[in-house]
């Protein structure tokens, strides 16, 4: 981290009581974190100074003090330390965030117009509420990947497709293909890392691997697990899934891994297998430990070929 910070040293009359929640408040609002009882932290940039001062201002009206301090290190704290003071918050934001999104993945196999209209508003509640954390969001916590996780989950299950004609056009026969190079978009998660594995295992063994946003996809690569792709969410289905049924697998250990994968990718609660919450929280660390999208893809696979090795056929 090793980055400076602001210092605000608050001090509030014992009334009205309802300056200190009305502080407590903005504190919250502009994501503040507390060092010490009355003493707040934010990073130091323009606008969270800027941000302080109105606010130390705004308690000396009110008859309470207020110091601003610039800090670059606060003794017997490391830089992590710090780092998870700011995380927590965000991360308790996500939780209950995430929460959401899931509540909403699981009530969208309900089609009705009045339905589908409750589900635009909610999205459209989720995303402001989002952006309010992400905003106060200075550290990147943790917990925002599986919000984003979630959230793509939805667009790719509420997304329309581009015609009639696109939707019905299957075009590649995976039975047939080798040597190729595959592409997905960066920073891989369960889904993306297991269709992978599978892709190796049993479609392509001489498959290569590349990771791009889906505007800079490579022309004559195969695109997996993006929006407005062949090999992607169907219906009720993650990529692994739609892969399994196009290259016509029937391996019934596969099988179940599509189950764990659909619950660590979606989770639905269709297949309610304990191994999908151990993987994914697996995935989401060694995304969080490397910058090296191939490392963590080849790690990724590892896993998967153990899991592949260890999963029962019965039940």
């Amino acid at each position: 981290m090793s980055a400076p910070l602001l210092l605000l040293l608050v001090g509030l009359p014992p009334s009205p009581s309802s300056l200190r929640v009305k502080v407590w408040r903005r504190l919250r609002g502009l994501g503040a974190v507390p060092l010490k009882r009355s003493a707040y932290l934010l990073p130091d940039t323009p606008d969270r100074y800027e941000d302080f001062q109105w606010l130390a201002q705004e308690v000396q009206r009110e008859g309470g003090d207020a110091t601003l301090v610039r800090v670059q290190h606060i003794e017997n704290m490391t830089d992590a330390d710090v780092l998870r003071l700011f995380h927590e918050p965000r991360n308790a934001d996500y939780r209950q965030l995430a929460a959401r999104y899931r509540k909403l993945l699981q009530g969208l196999e309900k089609k009705s117009a009045a339905k589908r209209r409750r589900v635009q508003d909610e999205l459209a509640r989720l995303a402001k509420d989002q952006q309010r954390i992400h905003d106060i969001d200075f550290f990147d916590a943790p917990g925002g990947a599986e919000v984003r996780r979630l959230e793509e989950a939805i667009a790719m299950r509420t997304r329309k497709p581009e015609s009639p004609r696109r939707e019905a056009a299957v075009t590649l026969d995976l039975t047939k293909l080798r040597g190729r190079t595959w592409v997905t978009r960066p920073r891989p998660q369960v889904d993306r890392i297991a269709s992978a594995w599978l892709i190796k295992k049993f479609i392509d063994p001489a498959a290569t691997f590349v990771f791009a946003a889906p505007a800079q996809f490579p022309p004559q690569a195969i695109a997996f697990d993006a929006p407005n792709v062949e090999l992607t969410h169907h219906g009720e289905d993650c990529t692994f899934e739609t892969l399994v049924k196009r290259a016509g697998l029937r391996d019934r250990r596969v099988k179940r891994l599509a189950e764990i994968v659909h619950e660590a990718d979606l989770r639905d609660g269709k297949y309610p297998h304990d191994e999908a919450r151990g993987i994914d929280v697996a995935i989401r660390a060694l995304v969080a430990a490397s910058p090296d999208d191939h490392r963590v893809l080849e790690q990724g696979m590892t896993l998967f070929d153990g899991l592949y090795a260890n999963t029962s056929t019965k039940g």
